[in-house]
């Protein structure tokens, strides 16, 4: 492991959503991102993207902004104390645990988890149910503190901005492991937001 190039890659991520808060205009915020994330992930050494296809790189699809998809969400702890444990490719197994859920109007719920091991963070990752190909089917990240993608919270309310949501590294090559989004961070209807899948064309509607 190039530990001196994850860090750069971790202190980007990290400086890419430390930008994205500090943006009021949340379309501009948006379009930053993207173009961030493109970057990084063609050309950085630590970037899911096989070495042999940076080249051909073009970047990401992403859904136009929608602000709808944008909430505000205060974190519901009424939920059943549940721990699931991940098996990932570099971080060992990964222990989450249900801190709570956001209620999504129009979306459904999802579950928001705690990161249960040394550095904590919250986890909410987002997998819609369809079969057109548009999006991951083992789901999308919308919030994963520890690595960097935080949107913020304002007034104790947490921001679940589905714009945001990123494909994980297992997208790009099958030989990552990556932690999937669990039951209760499925929703019925597709989310035509965020990062699709680099051969999803243009979504319907």
């Amino acid at each position: 492991m190039d530990v001196t190039a994850l860090l750069d890659w971790r202190r980007q991520v990290a400086a890419i959503y430390a930008a994205v808060r500090a943006e009021p205009d949340h379309r501009a915020a948006h379009l930053a991102w993207q173009q961030a994330r493109n970057s990084l992930l063609g050309t950085h050494p630590q970037s899911p993207v096989p070495p042999a296809e940076r080249e051909s790189f073009t970047g990401v699809p992403v859904a136009p902004y929608d602000p709808r998809l944008r909430f505000e969400a205060l974190i519901d702890p009424d939920v059943e104390p549940t721990t699931i444990e991940v098996s990932t490719g570099t971080d060992g197994v990964v222990p989450f645990e249900r801190a709570g859920v956001v209620h999504l109007p129009e979306v459904g719920d999802l579950d928001v988890w705690w990161l249960a091991s040394y550095g904590g963070g919250i986890f909410v990752p987002v997998r819609d149910l369809r079969g057109d190909g548009a999006t991951y089917p083992g789901g999308r990240y919308v919030i994963d503190t520890v690595k960097g993608a935080d949107l913020g919270s304002e007034d104790g309310f947490l921001v679940v901005d589905l714009n945001f949501a990123y494909n994980p590294s297992c997208a790009y090559d099958p030989a990552w492991a990556c932690p999937l989004a669990p039951p209760g961070n499925t929703v019925a209807g597709p989310v035509n937001a965020g990062e699709l899948m680099p051969t999803a064309g243009r979504l319907p509607g």
